[in-house]
């Protein structure tokens, strides 16, 4: 039984074994990890109430397997469970039975689809982000090539004009405007330094973030704290990471306007695949604000470079933010409705 138990364990499908009364007898690993709590918890936890306030398809479907003996399997069914989110779910259930007579056990599969989603479209958005940086980064090597000779003769005609002081204001204007310019094409080019990766603890990270904001913004605009503090540390470097969730945490600010919250939150994920590889830890931190939101046709162009929704952003924070983050083998996800922002850092942790 133990060399089964461990295969089980091992599977990245949840599973859940119910008897004839419809009680929880077993669950495997990745089935804790989807309901977010242990077997000592669930044990003997009825159908009725592990199902409550999911898809009526769930009790239907076990009762309809209970007393036919046919396996039934069904798709996109929404799973929910105590405080978690609920998660869409394809589902088998297969009755077992120890004689011919009746159906003495289910086993029930719930293959989450969300996540298959999530790493499709994630794939599909770092192409697009791959893309884009390369055309962002051509067009300012040809900007910047340009700005210099401009700046450069600004200086020489500044140098010829050195007894005409009205018009010296002008070729400061040129080469102040050209330092401006090339400070944005800087910008646009991203990092140009490899990041220096040691072990660190993300709170710090957090907290030297949520300092520097705190000191910028009015106390009308409240930084909240919610860590959990059992996290392991991860690998990384420190002031790209805190670069990344400065830009992400400014943006909040900018959400709230004159007066508002702002949450700094982290928690641990278990089972997750970035990048095509299959993580056992990872650490979420969230920034979440309770602003005016984001519309839902600029949710999916907010990390591309020169995108903004503010008349006097430069687009430039988020899409730094996403290559810092990538960089570090992790992932930005974000979800919007009006007073309910969350941006999502998940960091994965490289277990020695």
């Amino acid at each position: 039984m133990s060399m089964y138990k461990r295969l089980l364990d091992n599977l990245h499908t949840a599973v859940l074994m119910f008897d004839a009364q419809l009680s929880l007898r077993y669950l495997n690993t990745a089935a804790e990890v989807l309901l977010a709590e242990s077997t000592r918890q669930l044990q003997g936890v009825s159908a009725r109430q592990l199902f409550k306030g999911s898809d009526s398809a769930f009790l239907k479907n076990l009762s309809h397997c209970l007393h036919t003996g046919a396996p039934i399997i069904d798709y996109a069914l929404e799973f929910h469970h105590g405080a978690n989110p609920s998660v869409v779910v394809n589902v088998s259930i297969t009755p077992f039975s120890f004689n011919d007579d009746s159906v003495s056990e289910l086993i029930v599969e719930l293959q989450p689809i969300d996540s298959r989603l999530r790493i499709s479209q994630e794939e599909q958005f770092l192409t697009q982000q791959d893309t884009a940086r390369l055309m962002v980064r051509g067009l300012a090597h040809e900007i910047k090539n340009p700005l210099g000779g401009v700046r450069g003769a600004a200086q020489l005609l500044d140098l010829e004009l050195a007894s005409y002081t009205e018009l010296r204001e002008y070729t400061q204007i040129i080469i102040d405007e050209t330092d401006r310019l090339s400070d944005l094409v800087n910008r646009m080019l991203g990092p140009s330094e490899l990041p220096n990766k040691q072990r660190l603890n993300i709170h710090e990270v957090l907290e030297r973030v949520r300092w520097l904001v705190q000191a910028e913004v009015s106390v009308a605009i409240r930084l909240h704290c919610d860590y959990d503090p059992s996290l392991p540390e991860i690998v990384g470097d420190k002031n790209q990471l805190i670069q990344a969730l400065l830009n992400i945490v400014r943006n909040a600010v900018q959400a709230v306007g004159t007066q508002g919250n702002i949450t700094l939150k982290t928690r641990i994920c278990r089972h997750i695949t970035l990048e095509r590889q299959r993580y056992k830890l990872a650490i979420r931190c969230e920034i979440i604000d309770d602003g005016v939101g984001i519309e839902a046709d600029m949710l999916n162009k907010i990390f591309y470079p020169m995108v903004t929704g503010r008349a006097e952003g430069t687009g430039l924070g988020l899409s730094i933010a996403q290559g810092l983050i990538t960089q570090h083998h992790g992932a930005i996800e974000c979800s919007s409705r009006k007073n309910h922002t969350v941006f999502s850092i998940i960091l994965p942790v490289l277990l020695p």
